[in-house]
């Protein structure tokens, strides 16, 4: 059963008018057909009417509250977003937490244009509104500052793009991490942050945000929670991998990994936005180019885009690194599965499939 079936009855009901019996068992047909997103969200036949129940209830306060989502659309369009991935996300974050008693540190893996920030930012919102603390980390507020990046890259001319594994600073992330996941009451915490716009687009660092002891630290990137691989699976790589240097460079971001680990082993649990293809996100990446060419700002040209996009497959390559994790369920805790349409169309957990 696809939203259309159910979105009146979701709509009524976060005005304020539940639904009837025969409603009711829409809901229920409509949240169990699929069994793989049921599990994710840890639905039953015996717990599914007072899940359904809660997220509803917690629906009518957002609507009420009408907080302002990073996403150009009004409530009524973000309804079917909120109610089959959001709120029962927020339930799925609030249970992990509440099982472990301590601030939760949720990794997000996901590739250009998969609707990471989105995400986090979103979560953060509908997060506060149900009284919960969140903070959103992004792995680029970990970058070198302008400085450092500047001699890295005379040291190594094939980092062009700021954004590889190398460019970061990773005690930096395992010091915030650390002092997010094990707060002294009261204490303020500093979260460093990383302004894009500066030297002319190089970036550097910026003002850090003082924030207070959170119950959730949402932590987005491009590769949070990659692990190296074998290198023997560069000997036949795949496109656009293709010149010996192409391999060495490959070879050589596979090895810079490591260095990753232990900001990884911090984490308590890794959601990944996985493309259905993840040639979409060079789809994803010129769209959004033209778009704010569109509304009269800079942007690259069609060929910079691809030459960029192709970078990052060259260096952590999406074949090699991350469709391999969706069959671990010793390493990944969530799939959301992104459409061409850069809707989710699929929720799982890697050990059910």
């Amino acid at each position: 059963m696809q939203w259309p079936a159910i979105e009146p009855i979701v709509t009524r009901w976060s005005q304020g008018q539940p639904p009837s019996a025969e409603q009711w068992q829409r809901l229920i047909q409509h949240e169990l057909a699929d069994s793989d997103r049921a599990a994710a969200w840890q639905l039953s036949s015996d717990n599914v009417r007072s899940r359904l129940s809660q997220r509803a209830q917690w629906l009518l306060q957002l609507r009420q509250a009408q907080p302002a989502f990073p996403i150009a659309l009004d409530f009524a369009a973000l309804t079917p977003l909120l109610w089959q991935l959001w709120l029962p996300l927020c339930r799925w974050l609030i249970d992990a937490q509440q099982a472990q008693g301590r601030p939760l540190i949720q990794g997000i893996l996901g590739g250009q244009g998969t609707g990471k920030t989105t995400l986090t930012q979103s979560l953060q919102l509908v997060l506060a509104q149900l009284g919960r603390r969140a903070v959103c980390l992004s792995l680029d507020d970990l970058y070198l500052t302008y400085a450092e990046r500047r001699r890295l890259r005379a040291a190594d001319p094939r980092l062009i793009w700021r954004g590889p594994p190398g460019t970061h600073d990773i005690q930096l992330g395992i010091r915030t991490l650390t002092q997010l996941n094990q707060p002294d009451t009261g204490q303020t915490i500093a979260i460093p942050r990383f302004d894009k716009s500066l030297h002319q687009g190089e970036g550097d660092r910026a003002a850090p945000e003082l924030v207070s002891p959170v119950d959730f630290v949402l932590f987005e990137g491009w590769f949070v929670g990659l692990q190296p691989i074998d290198p023997a699976h560069f000997e036949l790589p795949p496109d656009p991998i293709c010149t010996p240097a192409e391999v060495q460079f490959a070879l050589d971001m596979n090895q810079q990994l490591h260095n990753y680990l232990p900001l990884w082993q911090l984490l308590d649990r890794l959601i990944v936005l996985y493309p259905q293809d993840y040639r979409l996100c060079q789809r994803w990446r010129q769209q959004a180019e033209q778009a704010m060419q569109a509304a009269g700002k800079s942007g690259m040209s069609a060929a910079a885009v691809e030459a960029f996009v192709t970078y990052f497959w060259r260096a952590l390559h999406p074949e090699l690194f991350v469709t391999p994790l969706l069959q671990r369920a010793d390493s990944v805790d969530l799939v959301i599965e992104i459409g061409p349409d850069h809707a989710p169309c699929a929720v799982y957990i890697p050990k059910s499939r």
